[in-house]
């Protein structure tokens, strides 16, 4: 068990998939501006970069897991023309908030939603050119399952991109980032959300998720190959690639 697996965002006792859920549940209506402020909308160039990425490779199907409020999987079908994209997310009151974001784009017609627990995906074998996630696997309850299944449904030659927040390895910015992550996030986080715990646990979450080497050796155990990371902002974001 890795140690962001132990953290929950409620109760240490309680079922960790189900507490996630009813956080996103809980902060979906301030999420969007809450990620936006929080990184000074650095997280929509982190987006840019890791779909642009993608572009080489012309996926016609896409995955997007966790995908929350849809905002990369809106960026992912403006920018990559797929044929089909599903949002797949646990909480479906940040779906909620996706499905209306899609449609005032008009790309209803090409996104679709889907409620699921990423640890036992319902598509079937080699379904998707592409699979993405974007600030979510740091929450799956059991990092290896989730993303043992994310290679399940990625069609042979299929290519996985995951960006997630990092904890800066290097000085000034791990410090700068430690001062930032322990009191200017929460107190945003509890004022504008209104929820106590949320931003304290995602800032735990950040600081003991794998990363870099490490999680690239996890991505091969779990049926990945050809994999590399970029950090991205002094080590705030880190971007994956890998390929089933």
């Amino acid at each position: 068990m890795y140690e962001q697996e132990k953290i929950k965002p409620y109760d240490s006792k309680g079922d960790k998939g189900k507490q996630v859920e009813d956080m996103f549940d809980s902060i979906a209506p301030t999420y969007d501006l809450l990620n936006h402020r929080l990184s000074w909308n650095i997280d929509k160039g982190w987006r840019m970069t890791a779909i642009k990425t993608l572009e080489q490779f012309k996926p016609k199907s896409i995955l997007d897991v966790a995908t929350g409020t849809g905002d990369f999987a809106i960026l992912a079908a403006k920018t990559l023309h797929p044929e089909r994209l599903v949002g797949a997310d646990i909480s479906e009151g940040m779906m909620e908030f996706g499905r209306k974001k899609t449609k005032e784009a008009r790309l209803d017609n090409i996104i679709s939603f889907a409620k699921e627990d990423c640890m036992n995906l319902t598509f079937p074998d080699n379904s998707f050119d592409a699979v993405t996630a974007a600030f979510g696997i740091r929450n799956f309850p059991d990092l290896d399952k989730g993303l043992a299944e994310m290679c399940r449904v990625l069609k042979p030659g299929g290519h996985l991109c995951v960006i997630e927040l990092t904890h800066p390895v290097r000085n000034p910015m791990k410090t700068l980032f430690n001062i930032y992550s322990h009191t200017v996030l929460p107190i945003w986080g509890r004022i504008i959300s209104k929820d106590n715990r949320a931003y304290s646990y995602l800032t735990a979450t950040i600081e003991a998720f794998p990363q870099g080497e490490q999680m690239m050796t996890i991505l091969e155990r779990t049926g990945f190959k050809e994999t590399s990371f970029r950090r991205m902002t002094f080590g705030i974001c880190t971007m994956y690639i890998a390929t089933k």
